[in-house]
């Protein structure tokens, strides 16, 4: 029995033991706290400011190592928070075509930034020098790339409609300078009967590392009508014939097959047609022969498709 009782008090003994020690050594630490202290640390530096009109490429310094003064307590709140300092770039100096700061006007830049029981002693980098590129934006238009099918006597009415039209493209001068064109990727549209939309993703260039684009999707859409075929004569007309000349053709006229909606088909005439024959070509081919080339070269605006039948006329040559 005896012997339980001096084991507890001695377990006692070394609990009170241990009590005053952590107790002693928080004293011991919260004094050293208040006390001020000198150390070295590093800053990460994040630039703001940037002139208008120019884009940041590089800096001589992302980070900067400094020597502070402080009292303890400072010290340990401060290396819990993130250490990063702003550096405005707005009076950014300029020299012999590169772009500086000195180490006064950035000194006070973080002096100001600091707690008022915080001193920057040191600072061991110099100046710092930064790159800097002319920014310019550019409109880009957005070409979508179409793979079309179509249902029998389906057909793309007019053209293939994209929204935006084109995209806006901020950044260096020598990387917007090298992209005139954006495409989409392959869209395939197959058995198309009815009007369609969809929407695309913008290849956008690797190249392209320190610009920007003003959207990434377009819209891509297009109206399909149904067509009807048909058949219309055009008399031919002939060029740059001698004046001392008459010309007959055979035949007179040439057919051409269009294709249209049935309600435009309805409104054609002949008179909405042109096919021309150039007399000068027999002349300049030298060539003995009873045969003309002729071309379509005027059609509606309303139409899907024109083409002649055939593409050569007989003639023949009478004096006047």
């Amino acid at each position: 029995m005896l012997g339980k009782i001096q084991k507890g008090m001695k377990k006692r003994k070394v609990k009170l033991f241990f009590v005053f020690l952590v107790c002693s050594f928080f004293a011991w630490f919260i004094s050293n706290l208040s006390e001020s202290f000198t150390s070295n640390t590093t800053f990460d530096l994040n630039f703001i400011g940037v002139p208008e009109n120019k884009m940041l490429l590089s800096a001589s310094k992302e980070k900067l190592d400094v020597k502070l003064e402080a009292v303890g307590f400072q010290f340990l709140r401060f290396n819990f928070n993130t250490k990063t300092v702003d550096i405005d770039l707005s009076k950014v100096n300029k020299s012999t075509g590169r772009y500086f700061v000195t180490k006064n006007q950035y000194q006070k830049q973080i002096e100001k930034q600091l707690s008022s029981s915080m001193q920057l002693v040191q600072i061991v980098d110099d100046t710092l020098f930064f790159d800097f590129s002319e920014v310019i934006t550019k409109e880009l238009p957005v070409e979508p790339v179409l793979e079309m099918t179509f249902k029998q006597n389906y057909i793309l009415d007019g053209k293939v409609k994209v929204d935006p039209a084109t995209i806006s493209l901020t950044g260096p001068v020598d990387e917007v300078a090298s992209v005139s064109l954006l495409k989409t990727p392959k869209i395939e549209l197959t058995d198309l009967s009815s009007d369609f939309s969809r929407t695309a993703m913008v290849i956008t260039p690797d190249t392209l590392l320190n610009s920007s684009f003003s959207g990434e999707r377009v819209t891509v859409s297009g109206k399909v009508s149904r067509f009807s075929e048909k058949i219309i004569k055009v008399p031919v007309q002939v060029l740059n014939l001698p004046k001392n000349m008459n010309i007959t053709t055979f035949p007179e006229e040439v057919e051409i097959l269009c294709k249209a909606k049935l309600s435009d088909l309805k409104k054609m005439s002949s008179g909405d047609f042109k096919v021309v024959a150039d007399y000068n070509e027999v002349i300049k081919a030298n060539e003995k022969t009873n045969k003309l080339s002729v071309t379509l070269q005027m059609t509606p605006e309303n139409i899907f498709g024109a083409n002649l039948i055939q593409n050569q006329v007989a003639y023949i040559l009478r004096k006047k």
